[in-house]
């Protein structure tokens, strides 16, 4: 993994630099975290992938460097990146001078992706209140789908405070500022 700042490692206490982490423990995370997100529904190779960025210091790879580390065919890391890239989770930039693509976690990961779910919620709360009028909002089907629009849009207001909540709780963090792939 690449990167200039030291970490500490939480089983041995002690502080280490990039160049002296434990490559194996450090695949173990990426598979752990990976199954975990595979678990909750993300596609096994874009999970691995995502660790992996996740896990690098600049949060940025190569395709090769990706296949490399986990060891997977490239085309397995074109399928990965292209889901990744729908879903604004992973951007694509040129490197300078070369052909060659690099794959970066887009900066505040996190709250990116859930401030994108926005988007979506709205497109799903009006498409369900539409369909509970066209069933009729008083039959049992008609009924569950407005129940369905009531708690989006219930999850969508939650979402936005919650959001602005994150973005204030952040500043009292001592965390790196501006940090590639930083957690919010």
């Amino acid at each position: 993994m690449s990167g200039e700042s030291a970490e500490e490692s939480a089983t041995e206490g002690v502080v280490r630099g990039p160049g002296d982490r434990d490559a194996e423990a450090v695949a173990r995370f990426v598979e752990r975290f990976a199954s975990e997100m595979t678990e909750a529904g993300m596609q096994r190779m874009a999970s691995r992938v995502f660790a992996a960025l996740l896990a690098d210091d600049d949060a940025s790879m190569t395709s090769a460097e990706l296949a490399l580390a986990l060891q997977i065919s490239p085309a397995a890391v074109s399928g990965a990146i292209n889901y990744l890239t729908q879903v604004s989770m992973v951007g694509r930039e040129r490197e300078p001078g070369s052909r060659r693509d690099r794959y970066r976690l887009h900066n505040e990961i996190w709250y990116t992706t859930f401030a994108s779910r926005d988007q979506v919620l709205t497109r799903w709360e009006r498409t369900l209140k539409e369909g509970a009028r066209t069933l009729g909002e008083h039959t049992p089907a008609g009924a569950r789908i407005a129940e369905t629009a009531a708690f989006f849009e219930f999850l969508q207001s939650e979402l936005e405070g919650l959001m602005g909540r994150w973005q204030e709780h952040r500043k009292t963090l001592d965390l790196p500022s501006g940090s590639p792939g930083s957690g919010a």
